[in-house]
């Protein structure tokens, strides 16, 4: 699975202005017509699929629940969230 956060060169806490900002640069960097790189094409389309997905609020809220569940971000700090969500509602019933 392709990390669109890492396309951007953001972390997952961007804001929607900060995808907007970077898609804007790596675009322009990366555009094929101007970067004759061999590359370029390709990473060119991973960015404008990271925009793509990043860009629209509920493909990226599906997108960060799917990295949560594969635990991409931080295993530690996933495992206690899915362990605190397990047990809240049994603490009350202790």
């Amino acid at each position: 699975m392709q990390d669109h956060y890492a396309a951007l060169g953001l972390d997952s806490s961007a804001t929607l202005a900060d995808i907007k900002k970077a898609f804007r640069l790596k675009a322009a960097q990366l555009h094929p017509d101007r970067n004759p790189a061999a590359d370029a094409p390709a990473r060119f389309q991973a960015v404008q699929a990271a925009y793509e997905v990043l860009g629209d609020a509920s493909r990226r809220q599906a997108y960060d629940d799917h990295r949560r569940r594969n635990l991409l971000d931080s295993p530690a700090d996933t495992a206690r969230e899915i362990w605190d969500q397990f047990f809240r509602p049994l603490r009350g019933h202790l």
